[in-house]
This record gives C-alpha cells, structure tokens and sequence, in this order.
C-alpha cells in the first residue's frame, strides 16, 4: 500500500469521530498533495477499507466525512456550532429498513443516518451568555 494510503487509513483508523478530506489535506499538507489524498480516500472506500456520508451543515457547508469501515454499523450526531461529532452507536434501524424493504418489494443494500443539532456543551454556553429581560 502507498505511503498516502498508509497514513489516511492510520489518521481515520485513530480518529473518534469523522474525518473530511479537508481535515486530512491540512494534516498531511507537507506530505501529500490534495489530489493524492483524494485519491487514497477513493481507493480505500472503493477496496471497502472506509465508508463515507454527506454531510450538510449551516456553519460549515457540504462535506464528505470518513469513518473506518467496521462490521458494526453506526450512526452519528453533529453539533453545528462547535462541529463535533458524538457516536449514537450501533444501528438501531436495521431492522426497521429490513422490514419496510419487504413490505414494498425492496431490496436495501445500505443505509445512512445522522442527526444534527446542537450538543449540550454549545447549548449551555447559550444559556450562560443569553441575559433574561428584567
């Protein structure tokens, strides 16, 4: 495996949340050109090493996000203010699809979820900093 592929498969594999190709273009900006890690993300995604989803966020606009695939689905939440990623766990929805699938004739192959919001860090720090009439 190329030296490219190495280090982006190491970066996510350690990371505990998402990782974009923008936040790995800025890591390995000494190393690596964009276009090669472009392509290291595209090789690893396609050879099933990584899974990615879209993400469309008001703050910080549309990005691909990277995770290490692993046989145990997972979903995620993002915060839109302090763009921090929180695990929601294993997939609770496999079988809800399974059964919607079978209901109209589908075949689902796979799935993507995530939620956004605001964490309760950033909603706190609201709080504090919202002064009440009075």
């Amino acid at each position: 495996m190329t030296k490219a592929r190495t280090h982006v498969l190491e970066t996510i594999a350690q990371a505990k949340e998402p990782v974009s190709a923008r936040q790995l273009c800025g890591k390995f900006q000494h190393e690596h050109d964009p276009a090669t890690i472009y392509r290291a993300l595209h090789y690893l995604e396609e050879k099933g090493r990584l899974d990615s989803f879209i993400l469309h966020c008001s703050e910080h606009g549309t990005e691909r996000y990277y995770v290490l695939h692993v046989a145990e689905h997972r979903h995620w939440f993002h915060c839109e203010r302090c763009h921090r990623f929180t695990d929601l766990g294993l997939c609770q929805f496999d079988a809800l699809v399974a059964k919607m699938s079978a209901d109209r004739g589908l075949t689902v192959t796979s799935h993507t979820f995530y939620a956004t919001g605001v964490c309760s860090e950033c909603r706190a720090k609201t709080k504090v900093s919202v002064k009440t009439p009075g």
